[in-house]
């Protein structure tokens, strides 16, 4: 059941990530409901998935 939260959390950034205003929110909202190691993995996924995205990566400090 988890794994659904993970995985509809990044469905849902990956949607909102024209907008890194919107994309912040949604990344808040995450790290409030996400289990630690969850956020592990999420950090992760986010440092990969904004590598081509730079206007997305000043969203990482609020994971670290």
């Amino acid at each position: 059941m988890p794994r659904m939260i993970y995985d509809y959390t990044k469905s849902v950034l990956e949607r909102v990530s024209f907008d890194p205003i919107l994309f912040t929110k949604e990344l808040k909202k995450a790290v409030k409901n996400l289990l630690p190691y969850e956020i592990e993995q999420l950090k992760r996924w986010l440092q990969f998935f904004t590598k081509e995205k730079p206007e997305l990566k000043t969203c990482l400090s609020l994971i670290n």
